[in-house]
């Protein structure tokens, strides 16, 4: 600062200001400083915030496919807005020079899909506008199966079947309730499952959601007397605490791309399938069929 006022870089009063020169009431101070003077604020971004811990499954210039982990929100709500899956993602892309949130014309990436915070498994997060755009329209046109693994309590009296039922959905309390028969506001499901193994009063079930209502398999499997192993909302408690387990044993462990119609520059994907291996219930249910 002294250094401007001796080279007269600080006027008062459009006239040469002293060190010594005190101001009063009225006076116009006008400084002629170069803009490195000023400290420049740096920039946060909310997703700075995330953890860098990111399960990237399969990765290209359009997609990512990630193996979210059990108790992360895929988007943020009243309970968490920071530490998401999507916020993970960008500060991933941010880091890497790939997404920059200040252009105008750099693409924010975003989720395909979703899951719920207690279930693991595969979710897809687009790069590009154009590959956000057309695995929208192959979700929405059942061009993508989703496979689900989950166990659930009991043995099911089939060994693969088709589930079907009707689901209402309690806004309030994040609930959902499954019937029989239609009824106001209920919208139809349908759930292919396939049984492969089961042991000690369980069964490992696979599942393809022929439609993908919000928490519909736990909802479903419960409905007709086998809730999943872990899950308090619509399981047992009592039956859970058993068992010792906290989270519920569901995952979402494999994804086929089955593209029926173009998919642009997409294409490339057809055919392709995607597996996680390393599921930690389904390690744990081989085990017990192994000690009986």
């Amino acid at each position: 600062m002294y250094k401007y006022i001796r080279l007269k870089r600080i006027k008062v009063n459009s006239g040469r200001a002293e060190i010594s020169t005190r101001l009063r009431v009225g006076d116009k101070v006008d400084m002629y400083i170069n803009d490195e003077f000023f400290e420049k604020s740096e920039t946060r971004y909310d997703f700075m915030g995330a953890s860098k811990s990111l399960n990237i499954v399969y990765e290209d210039d359009n997609i990512m496919l990630l193996n979210k982990k059990a108790g992360l929100l895929s988007h943020p709500d009243d309970s968490e807005y920071v530490d998401t899956l999507i916020g993970r993602v960008k500060r991933c892309l941010y880091e890497r020079g790939d997404y920059d949130p200040d252009d105008e014309t750099s693409f924010t990436p975003a989720l395909v899909n979703r899951i719920d915070r207690n279930t693991s498994g595969i979710v897809i997060a687009a790069k590009t506008a154009p590959a956000l755009r057309i695995l929208n329209q192959k979700m929405k046109d059942r061009e993508l199966h989703k496979y689900y693994l989950c166990v659930v309590h009991g043995k099911m009296e089939k060994e693969s079947g088709i589930l079907t039922g009707y689901l209402v959905k309690d806004e309030t309390n994040n609930k959902v309730f499954v019937y029989d028969k239609m009824r106001e506001g209920a919208k139809s499901i349908k759930t292919e499952y396939r049984v492969l193994r089961y042991a000690d009063g369980l069964s490992l079930v696979e599942i393809e959601l022929l439609t993908g209502r919000t928490h519909q398999i736990r909802a479903h499997f419960a409905s007709i007397g086998h809730p999943l192993l872990g899950d308090g909302k619509y399981g047992s408690n009592a039956l859970n605490k058993k068992s010792g387990l906290k989270k519920q044993c569901l995952c979402s462990y494999r994804l086929e791309f089955d593209f029926r119609t173009d998919a642009g520059e997409l294409n490339y994907l057809n055919g392709k399938s995607f597996e996680i291996k390393d599921i930690w219930f389904r390690d744990e249910f081989d085990s017990l069929c192994k000690e009986k």
